[in-house]
């Protein structure tokens, strides 16, 4: 398997940071009692409730306990249970703050807070009804739970976290263009986005035709949604196929056409003489169809009749939302095994992941084949960005390496304009806003799905995975904050936050699958049928200590003890040299030797047998 073992979880342990490095001091904070607890560099105590409080947990009961609140995390310790139990619970993981029952309230602890959070938890904390005593607490935790919706900075503004590289550095769009081999003879790159005029939502950095002219991007930009044109996303070096993202056309319910629209992909077409440009549009047709009364719509046969228009049925964010909220309801609190098949069929979501990996492969396949293609949804800023990394993931080895799959994320997701703000509602109180969804949620999920499928073709773990979605929620990093890069520039993103790749790249062993093998030109190809894919069980059931999760394979446990054992010996060989090395050392005051071996000599011809 690619991804590495989740212990048994115990109700006291935080997985959220127990996950991330249990080696690295800056990830794994030692939680003692309260008035020990280590904090981030930044991170300030807000309030420390000295009264009891009880932290209603579904899995061993109520339990007596303290609370505080810093302005990064809410963090609870049960003063009654052998051993403590505790949560340690990020304050952007945090969707939902709702007084429970009133002043009047009758049974015992029918009086207090429920928290509903984005990471399919949900927490009760009861407590007496004397003297208002959950007063503070809820205006404490609303405001610094939800600081955007009270003009304050998220915590990635007041960290002072430093690490070694600066994971900003990570991506540079021009480098990754040439590793692409672009610019070439068919494809240049323009700087006519600069400043974010032809498109607020895209990067500054586009490559396009070589035969079109920036006026040419502009008026093509008039006749698509949100001026999101169609730019070169990923080009296969031998057969020059390209991939292709944008938004929909805006036809409308007159079928208006745009010649200069028709032209530019023409001569997306014509750049590695494909026959056809196959154009994937990523809705249900009858969605496609229905939003020409918005103004929007698709590519008609009549007006691009050198390219052919392929629905992949992947329902749109509300479909999803609606889908991850059936599926929290039967994995959290209880898992009811008894219709666990039945229950996990009628949320529909290991459905909709078949149908976003399926189309991802038509995508890959259409470019191995040598033909280009041209990805959108509405905006093309979800579904769009599903299609197009999966497919990158699929037909590209370097995107499958730890920095690679960075890069990818960085030029697909975050440059690209996916609405990280609007669909996870950073510090945000409108729990109920309509453009919340679980889009890279998804994402994820599919990824995982190909991991599970291909366990030696990936250079990352199932840890990395977890711990991009856990920081997708904890606003410790500023990675995915706001929804597009211009939004990032005003608000400097870059040199006020730290990056969440300075964190991963500072301790990536951890996050390595030890079973990798380089295969840099395979093009991988997974199952997309409901038999092969599978709940990840290790994500959203994390929570439940009940659920054994799925432990290490013997072949892994072992091989992962050897590596242990070799850093022991290691070690152990360094700390003798440097002892035969010392000043005090007869062995080297007796010793005229000039060529006697350095440590990291004698460390780098060792040879051990496993």
């Amino acid at each position: 398997m690619a991804s590495a073992s989740i212990p048994v979880y115990n109700s006291s342990v935080n997985p959220l940071e127990n996950r991330s490095s249990q080696n690295a001091s800056r990830e794994s904070l030692k939680m003692g009692p309260l008035a020990d607890v280590t904090l981030l560099p930044g991170e300030e105590r807000v309030i420390e409730h000295d009264k009891d409080i009880i932290y209603m947990c579904p899995f061993n009961g109520a339990l007596k306990g303290k609370v505080f609140i810093t302005n990064y995390r809410l963090y609870f310790k049960s003063a009654d249970a052998d051993p403590a139990v505790t949560l340690n619970v990020p304050l952007g993981v945090i969707g939902r703050v709702e007084k429970m029952g009133g002043a009047s309230s009758r049974g015992e602890n029918s009086y207090g807070l429920d928290i509903t959070c984005k990471d399919m938890r949900n927490l009760r904390f009861a407590l007496k009804q004397e003297g208002h005593s959950r007063r503070d607490i809820f205006d404490i935790l609303f405001r610094y739970a939800f600081p955007v919706s009270h003009g304050l900075p998220v915590f990635a503004y007041l960290s002072q976290e430093k690490y070694e590289e600066n994971g900003w550095n990570v991506f540079k769009p021009m480098e990754e263009f040439r590793r692409q081999g672009l610019p070439n003879e068919k494809w240049r790159i323009t700087f006519v986005n600069e400043t974010y005029e032809l498109c607020d939502t895209y990067p500054t950095i586009l490559a396009v035709p070589f035969r079109s002219s920036d006026e040419d991007l502009r008026k093509v930009s008039a006749f698509r949604s949100r001026g999101r044109i169609p730019v070169l996303s990923w080009i296969h070096r031998e057969n020059q196929a390209v991939i292709c993202r944008c938004s929909q056309p805006l036809v409308g319910m007159s079928g208006k056409r745009n010649k200069d629209d028709e032209r530019y992909l023409d001569l997306i077409r014509e750049a590695n003489g494909t026959a056809k440009l196959t154009i994937y549009d990523a809705r249900p047709s009858v969605n496609a169809v229905a939003n020409k009364a918005t103004g929007g719509g698709y590519e008609g046969d009549d007006a691009y009749q050198n390219a052919e228009l392929v629905f992949l049925d992947i329902h749109n964010i509300h479909v999803m939302r609606e889908s991850l909220k059936k599926l929290k309801d039967i994995v959290y609190p209880n898992v009811e095994e008894s219709h666990w098949l039945s229950s996990l069929e009628s949320t529909h979501w290991l459905e909709h992941i078949k149908l976003v990996i399926s189309g991802a492969i038509q995508v890959a396949d259409k470019i191995s084949g040598g033909n280009s293609v041209v990805v959108h949804c509405s905006d093309g800023w979800d579904r769009t960005a599903q299609l197009t990394s999966l497919a990158m993931l699929m037909l590209d080895g370097h995107y499958r390496t730890l920095r690679g799959f960075q890069v990818l994320l960085e030029k697909e997701w975050i440059s690209f304009g996916h609405k990280f703000a609007s669909r996870i509602g950073h510090g945000d109180k409108n729990h109920a806003d309509q453009d919340r969804s679980p889009i890279f949620v998804q994402f994820i999920d599919c990824v995982w799905q190909m991991t599970k499928q291909f366990p030696t073709a990936f250079e990352f773990n199932e840890r990395l995975l977890v711990t991009i979605l856990d920081h997708l929620f904890s606003c410790r990093f500023g990675t995915f904050l706001y929804n597009c890069e211009s939004a990032r520039d005003t608000n400097e993103v870059r040199s006020k936050t730290v990056s969440l790749w300075s964190l991963v790249n500072s301790e990536a062993s951890s996050y390595q699958n030890p079973f990798y093998t380089p295969e840099c030109s395979r093009v991988l190809y997974p199952v997309a049928s409901m038999r092969h894919l599978e709940l990840w069980v290790t994500y959203y059931i994390r929570w439940n200590p009940r659920i054994r999760q799925q432990q290490q394979s013997p072949v892994e446990q072992r091989y992962m003890e050897l590596l242990a054992l070799r850093d022991e010996y290691l070690k152990k060989l360094e700390e003798l040299q440097l002892t035969d090395s010392s000043p005090n050392s007869s062995h080297l005051s007796n010793s005229s030797t000039p060529n006697a071996a350095s440590p990291t000599q004698h460390i780098t011809h060792l040879h051990t047998p496993f």
